[in-house]
């Protein structure tokens, strides 16, 4: 870690305006039940039957996972005539799959204009996480991050980030059968969403606050808050505005004990450092027992990964419910670093531990098809840069 990396390629990303879908027509993915009513409305449903409409077509596209307006049998065939006229149903495009020998499964997909982000299902005995994309790329350069090498391109819409969730249950075949309920099959397959994919979550706020308000629903997809967690790099002013139109649980990339080294690792630190960042963590509305920040922390070799730091880190979040993540740091082509030896992360795991948090070290899963924690990069991408591309975009 000899240069300097930028504190993002892009601290403000704007929303682009995307066409709309085939002649002219509205996207009904991603809409707040605000915006579909209106919209309703617009193109002529009755002002008075406008929120059972709402109801009716809200259940069959995120309970049914119906993508035909022609099955939504409730509806009149006139009316469904109308909504057929007026919008489309259009999820991103899944361009390919694969399945690590753990069953991990990475998804490439193709949303609007022709890009790609990837998407992560991960299977666990007692749950199923899906690791979901914020943004196309990503404004920050975290150095460890494979993401990170990948420039911002856009953000995700609303629809984009929730069409994502509704491919995953395609895949995995867990739309309920005609007459039956969310759980009547048994536990569910994809039963919790992460907010650590590509991009930064709280650079694009407004399209993953309706995007998780809708998989939140519980008329559709019904997922709890809190079986949703969003991880920022320390995006300090939207951290409690999170809290607050969200409601969802919280985690934070930390990865380092001093600013001299969160700096190059995660260089957001140069514009909210570490005490700025903590100092908004005491804050959080929602912090309690029950609901803990989760602390991520990378293991990289001699370089975050000492008894002193073990022993800082426990004293910087003092007073915060808390749990740390200990990730052993998955390498990608290119990597400037390596994963700390295993004896020094059961050290720095002991260490914490003792001090009263918990402190679990995060198997690695999906590194057979780069689907781990921070190798995500759209193959684009990734066929495109060569190795001194990707070290100088990380400013090594």
């Amino acid at each position: 870690m000899t240069a300097e990396t930028p504190i993002t390629q892009d601290v403000l990303t704007i929303p682009r305006k995307l066409p709309e879908g085939e002649g002219g027509k509205v996207n009904l993915i991603g809409l707040t039940r605000t915006a579909l009513r209106e919209a309703l409305i617009e193109a002529g449903t009755p002002e008075k039957q406008a929120k059972m409409r709402v109801n009716q077509i809200w259940q069959w596209l995120y309970h049914w996972g119906v993508r035909e307006f022609e099955a939504m049998t409730n509806l009149a065939k006139p009316y469904r005539a109308l909504l057929a006229e007026k919008f489309t149903i259009d999820l991103p495009e899944i361009v390919s799959k694969q399945v690590s020998a753990d069953g991990t499964r990475k998804y490439l997909v193709r949303i609007a204009g022709g890009h790609e982000v990837e998407v992560v299902y991960i299977p666990e005995t007692d749950r199923g996480t899906l690791c979901i994309s914020s943004q196309v790329g990503c404004t920050l350069t975290c150095s460890f991050c494979h993401t990170g090498t990948q420039k911002l391109v856009r953000n995700l819409t609303a629809g984009e980030i929730v069409g994502q969730i509704m491919l995953a249950r395609d895949d995995l075949d867990e739309w309920p059968a005609p007459g039956t309920g969310t759980g009547d099959n048994g536990p569910r397959l994809l039963s919790n969403i992460v907010l650590m994919g590509m991009g930064e979550p709280l650079y694009n706020f407004d399209n993953v606050r309706d995007a998780m308000k809708i998989a939140m629903d519980g008329e559709g997809i019904a997922l709890s808050r809190r079986r949703i967690t969003l991880s920022t790099s320390g995006v300090v002013p939207e951290i409690a505005k999170c809290a607050e139109e969200i409601g969802c649980l919280m985690a934070v990339s930390f990865h380092a004990t001093t600013d001299e080294v969160r700096n190059k690792l995660v260089p957001i630190n140069k514009r909210w450092n570490i005490e700025q960042l903590l100092n908004a963590l005491r804050e959080y509305p929602r912090l309690s027992n029950s609901e803990r920040i989760t602390f991520e922390y990378v293991m990289l070799k001699d370089v975050n990964d000492t008894d002193a730091d073990a022993r800082r880190l426990v004293k910087l979040i003092q007073g915060i419910p808390a749990k740390i993540n200990l990730i052993p740091f998955n390498e990608w082509p290119g990597a400037p670093y390596q994963r700390s030896d295993w004896e020094r992360i059961e050290r720095f795991a002991d260490i914490v531990h003792k001090a009263g948090y918990a402190s679990p070290i995060r198997t690695p899963r999906g590194e057979d098809i780069m689907a781990a924690c921070g190798q995500l990069k759209s193959a684009t991408e990734r066929a495109r840069k060569s190795r001194a591309q990707i070290a100088q975009d990380a400013g090594l």
